[in-house]
């Protein structure tokens, strides 16, 4: 019977709260502060925990831009590496081909095409050294050439190497390169390269002893004269010239037709026997 009354009441109670529930529009007080303390807390549970996924996929996004930042750096400083080859290719290149065209110019000579492996600052103006020597058939006193026309002649042969002296060195105890001046009317006019003005890249022409007219765009070459350098090597052309008080030619500027400034590839010209006959 206990039993009995107990299942009966218990049953009539939970009927009397659903009915009461289904009547209220609002849980009961108590409920509601459960309701109440449960949402706070799930609140300042949740609050810091959604901050720390926050701040944990912002560093990693970090993380990945830093990476990213990095990759494209390299790929930067390769790309500009590259450019610098390509540019430094594209110079010999073109340099190479300047030479080949100069190679078939000289019919009366055999050419040998050497690279520039040295050229100090101290003497940027007098000298440089070139990758062939004796071994390859350099001979001393040979003609020098690069671009369009000669720079030089060759002073000192080693096993591997040569030393070669530029057409622009001005020092008191160079050789002198004898050159001489063609004019329009196909007249010689006989000198020395006395000098070399590197900022506007001009030779010198002096020592001047014939009366004869000379002009602007005259062509030159080597004269032959004292027998060190070649008779007809082109040299460059006529770009200035300064009168005595008799109207002479005294100073003659030359623009060289032979890079001086810079240069990396050279041609080392021999004379051919036909040639010397």
């Amino acid at each position: 019977m206990i039993v009995a009354l107990s299942v009966i009441t218990c049953l009539g109670l939970m009927t009397l709260s659903v009915a009461v529930r289904n009547r209220r529009s609002t849980p009961p007080v108590v409920q509601q502060f459960g309701n109440d303390v449960a949402g706070f807390a799930d609140r300042v549970v949740s609050l810091p925990a959604d901050g720390i996924g926050a701040g944990a996929n912002s560093l990693a996004q970090l993380l990945n831009t830093y990476d990213e930042n990095q990759k494209l750096k390299q790929q930067v400083d390769q790309m500009a590496q590259d450019k610098v080859r390509l540019q430094t290719a594209e110079q010999e290149n073109k340099e190479l081909r300047q030479e080949a065209k100069l190679n078939k110019s000289l019919s009366d000579y055999q050419s040998l095409t050497a690279s520039v492996i040295a050229r100090t600052p101290s003497s940027w103006q007098s000298q440089l050294i070139i990758g062939k020597g004796s071994a390859n058939g350099v001979k001393k006193n040979m003609p020098v050439l690069a671009g369009k026309g000669l720079i030089g002649r060759v002073v000192e042969v080693n096993q591997t190497n040569s030393k070669v002296e530029l057409i622009s060195d001005d020092n008191e105890n160079a050789n002198r390169f004898a050159i001489q001046v063609t004019s329009k009317k196909g007249e010689t006019v006989n000198g020395i390269v006395t000098g070399y003005d590197a900022d506007k890249n001009v030779l010198e022409m002096g020592q001047i002893t014939t009366k004869t007219k000379l002009e602007n765009g005259d062509q030159v070459a080597t004269s032959g004269l004292g027998g060190v350098t070649p008779k007809g090597l082109y040299v460059g052309k006529v770009v200035g010239i300064t009168n005595d008080d008799y109207g002479h030619a005294s100073k003659v500027a030359i623009r060289p037709a032979g890079k001086l400034g810079s240069v990396n590839i050279v041609t080392v010209a021999a004379k051919n026997q036909a040639g010397d006959e």
